[in-house]
């Protein structure tokens, strides 16, 4: 098919990458609507009741509520304070959610399926993830509010504590693959005996301080002191309504989905079988292929721990926070990247074709 786009010079390319684009983008958008509409399903169990099941009654699950939220918002007004600046409180919430979309330009999701097959996709992801911020800084000094600055300086510090344990997990993840290039990173785990062995197991601190810093990043509960809502209303956000409000709830769940996919692909092999090398004959050899289907399927795993974490735990302070962050993971990201570069040294990873 891109041949076909190619035909047509730059005019057809152009056209070729915008459908490559909105083949991301619209299935992201609507997994998000499905996303929240799960997590109130899951939450509702979890606290013995229902959650919506009476928008949209098929099976019981209430399926249309979740597209009934989004389209009430965007039908409601923005409304802007009278004392906030009208341009930057409009532009922040831009800035949060381009970001969070771009980042999926350079994740693979199959051998040959990505939008952008860039060598330093990792380095990529580092810059485009830590972005979102400057959207959060920028709506809480915008609203011009005390409750919505406070949650800003909040959110920027607890996103810059974790953005430095976060990037130097990834450098484990650097060393050990030998390549920044997502799809390389991710070949690089298909071992003879399994990627689990030999590559997930060595790196599993890394890939908790990861997937915790992950939850971290997205302000997710119980890191979600930059909404707080028992201590300051609702956080950056307080002062925004409608399609403005709207826009930052996709960008939080858009990057709770961009952390569990990336989760899946640097450290769970990514669209390889977890049975890889396990089950090389017989009837069950089938499930040994690798495929698109077992990175969402992992990736679905992480996105129902987002849930599950909400439910569970009660938020942390402020301090445990900056001290989990500072005092516990920076030290032992550093220290497991030594044994990480000493493992690759010696040869201790199995690298794939």
């Amino acid at each position: 098919m891109r041949e076909f786009f190619l035909q047509f010079g730059t005019g057809g390319l152009l056209l070729w990458t915008v459908l490559k684009v909105l083949a991301i983008t619209v299935p992201l958008i609507v997994s998000v609507a499905f996303y929240v509409l799960a997590e109130r399903k899951v939450i509702g169990w979890m606290h013995v009741r229902h959650g919506p099941q009476y928008i949209g009654r098929l099976f019981g699950i209430g399926w249309i509520q979740a597209f009934a939220d989004v389209f009430k918002m965007l039908f409601k007004e923005l409304i802007v304070p009278s004392s906030a600046s009208p341009f930057l409180y409009k532009l922040a919430p831009v800035l949060a959610l381009a970001p969070a979309f771009a980042a999926w330009a350079v994740v693979p999701f199959d051998d040959g399926v990505v939008l952008a097959n860039v060598n330093a996709g990792l380095l990529a992801l580092l810059a485009l993830t830590s972005m979102g911020v400057y959207g959060i800084i920028l709506a809480g000094w915008a609203s011009n509010s005390k409750y919505a600055i406070l949650g800003a300086l909040r959110s920027a510090a607890q996103v810059i504590s974790y953005e430095i344990a976060m990037g130097f997990a990834l450098v484990g993840v650097l060393v050990a693959a030998g390549s920044m290039n997502l799809s390389a990173i991710v070949n690089a785990q298909a071992g003879n005996d399994g990627f689990l062995e030999f590559f997930f197991v060595p790196l599993f601190p890394l890939f908790l301080v990861y997937f915790i810093s992950g939850v971290a990043e997205t302000n997710r509960a119980p890191f979600d002191v930059a909404e707080g809502e028992s201590e300051i209303v609702a956080g950056f956000h307080v002062e925004y309504s409608g399609s403005a409000f709207a826009i930052f709830f996709l960008a939080e769940y858009a990057n709770m989905i961009l952390v569990s996919f990336l989760a899946a692909t640097l450290f769970l092999g990514g669209w390889l079988s977890p049975f890889q090398g396990w089950l090389s004959g017989g009837m069950l050899a089938v499930l040994a292929k690798p495929g698109w289907w077992w990175l969402f399927a992992k990736a679905g795993v992480f996105a129902f721990s987002f849930l599950w974490f909400r439910a569970s735990f009660p938020r942390y302070r402020y301090d445990q926070i900056m001290r989990l962050g500072w005092k516990v993971f920076i030290p032992i990201t550093i220290a497991w990247i030594f044994f990480t570069a000493v493992a690759a040294y010696f040869n201790w990873f199995v690298r794939g074709a």
